[in-house]
């Protein structure tokens, strides 16, 4: 979470996206994960180092991140 925030601050994203954190969103197993609404894709596993990844690839650039995508069907 710590590490979106920071990134969130060097690329200006504060006011285009919303970072919210929660307690376990049903996939507890596949934790830490990041959940990305509207389109309501679920990465899991998730590591200081994938925030970058989410971030630039998903948020900006338009195209979820394959290898960290939880299947539907986990949540």
């Amino acid at each position: 979470m710590a590490e979106f925030g920071q990134q969130f601050e060097q690329k200006g994203l504060w006011g285009k996206y919303l970072l919210t954190s929660s307690g376990c969103i049903g996939a507890c197993d596949s934790g830490p994960v990041v959940l990305v609404y509207p389109e309501g894709i679920m990465y899991g596993n998730v590591t200081k180092a994938d925030v970058a990844a989410i971030i630039d690839e998903h948020l900006l650039g338009d195209k979820p991140v394959e290898r960290l995508k939880v299947s539907p069907e986990v949540w």
